[in-house]
């Protein structure tokens, strides 16, 4: 009997939690759609700074209140944060079971791609809002003209592209030039100084031929043969022979003559 009595206090208790949890929520929907309401009011008056805390409040009690997020993004919108408006928009795309809503929704997240020319980023959502309401003729029109910026786009970074390839290519030349130059340049002054060399050694050659006399010339000379002296024939020998006899033996008396003269007489001793 106390075991039914206690499953009973169970369900109750439970039952009683589930009860209040389910009054706290609506409570809370009630507080966050107050504050939807106020913050629509704000929005209308285009204080969006003020409409955009209102909305923040609501989401605050309700984070699932689609209604919140799509309104708080169109107030980031408004005050031109379109990346922050962006992540409010994904939100009621993920969480919204409404085909209109998520539609909307794409709607705005391709307008805020237009004004961050994003263009190609807007086609994209502008085609998921028309998957989910094929019969929206403004989010068409802003397909095409999406559509036709991104063609632009991509033509203008191809230009860009092939432009800064050119200049690339240009800078390129220019740099290799000018190394050529700086090669032509290096070359031709070495060709100066070998030049300038040759010339100083020439000049340092004529300079020591001046100072040294021509060996070759020295050679040449005492190359060149000497006077030979006449040769004599027996004959000739013979006179000479006599010819030095008699002048030796005509020496050899005068010497003696000079010889006798020179002498004294020895005298007798007187004593």
């Amino acid at each position: 009997m106390k075991s039914l009595q206690n499953i009973v206090f169970i369900l109750i208790f439970v039952i009683s939690a589930i009860a209040n949890a389910q009054q706290d929520t609506l409570k809370l929907q009630r507080e966050a759609r107050a504050l939807l309401r106020e913050g629509n009011k704000l929005y209308n008056k285009q204080k969006f700074s003020d409409a955009a805390i209102a909305y923040r409040k609501a989401l605050g009690k309700d984070s699932k209140y689609e209604k919140a997020s799509y309104n708080f993004g169109n107030t980031l919108y408004q005050e031109k944060k379109y990346k922050e408006a962006i992540e409010q928009y994904e939100v009621t795309t993920k969480t919204s079971k409404d085909k209109i809503a998520q539609a909307e929704a794409y709607h705005n997240i391709g307008n805020a791609m237009m004004e961050q020319k994003q263009y190609q980023q807007a086609v994209d959502a502008y085609k998921n809002a028309l998957r989910r309401n094929p019969n929206d003729d403004e989010t068409r029109y802003n397909l095409a003209v999406a559509q036709k910026e991104a063609k632009e786009q991509q033509q203008n970074q191809q230009n860009n592209k092939d432009k800064n390839k050119d200049q690339k290519d240009k800078d390129q030349q220019k740099k290799d030039n000018k190394d050529k130059q700086n090669d032509k340049n290096k070359d031709q002054k070495g060709d100066d100084k070998d030049k300038k060399d040759d010339k100083q050694d020439q000049k340092n050659d004529d300079q020591k031929n001046q100072q040294k006399p021509n060996q070759d010339q020295k050679d040449k000379q005492d190359q060149q043969p000497k006077p030979q002296q006449g040769k004599m024939t027996p004959e000739q020998m013979k006179q000479l022979l006599e010819s030095l006899n008699n002048e030796e033996n005509k020496t050899q008396k005068k010497m003696n003559a000079q010889k006798s003269k020179g002498r004294k007489v020895k005298q007798e001793k007187d004593w």
